[in-house]
């Protein structure tokens, strides 16, 4: 495994005793396998909302759903964390808390596609949607909108994902800051989370 460094250091730990650290090195877990990449340690980056990262590690773990834990510099759209990740745009799995009439709910679509608001209001039969505030999702979440995990579960949320996340083996994502990144397989995402399907994004236009 190689992130932008070269070297890597393996040290088998188990997956439910590593939380964020709020400086490099970069952490990768693989489900009871700790991985220490080489990495510039000169520079910080912020901490994940410990409560929301610790739940999804135990969720997870509690689940018996293997996951990759990455720890990389701060990244604030799509197109930035998969460089940093070193995987595909597509395998993203962008969350996000939508307002459907007066019920809230977690959107997850991949990385390279936009919300299609009119194939969601049809699909949801709901005139109004719109995104939830950066105020509300802080109170929804305890999180700043793009570290939000593709879990609705977490926070009390129904979720719905687009059809074409399906197209991607594993799937990448936030875990509750700018600076973590977990890695899973697309059939364990389902298996645990049970979204609810749909043809929810599109294209971004041109």
């Amino acid at each position: 495994m190689s992130g932008r460094s070269g070297f890597a250091r393996r040290n088998v730990v188990h997956s439910a005793d590593v939380g964020p650290s709020p400086t490099y090195p970069l952490v990768r877990v693989v489900w009871g396998v700790h991985f220490v990449i080489a990495v510039d340690s000169s520079r910080e980056f912020g901490v994940s909302e410990p409560a929301v990262f610790q739940r999804l590690c135990r969720a997870l773990t509690d689940g018996g759903v293997p996951f990759v834990h990455t720890r990389h510099e701060p990244v604030f759209t799509s197109a930035e964390a998969a460089a940093v990740r070193g995987v595909s745009l597509h395998s993203g799995a962008k969350a996000l808390i939508l307002k459907a009439g007066d019920a809230m709910l977690l959107a997850v679509m991949p990385g390279d596609l936009a919300l299609n608001s009119a194939a969601l209001r049809k699909h949801l039969k709901q005139r109004r949607l719109c995104f939830a505030t950066k105020e509300e999702v802080k109170e929804l979440t305890g999180l700043e909108p793009g570290s939000i995990p593709p879990f609705g579960s977490l926070f009390g949320l129904p979720t719905i994902c687009d059809e074409r996340l399906c197209e991607n083996e594993r799937i990448n994502f936030n875990a509750g800051s700018h600076s973590d990144s977990f890695q899973i397989a697309y059939a364990d995402y389902i298996a645990y989370e049970r979204p609810e399907i749909a043809a929810l994004a599109k294209s971004f236009e041109k």
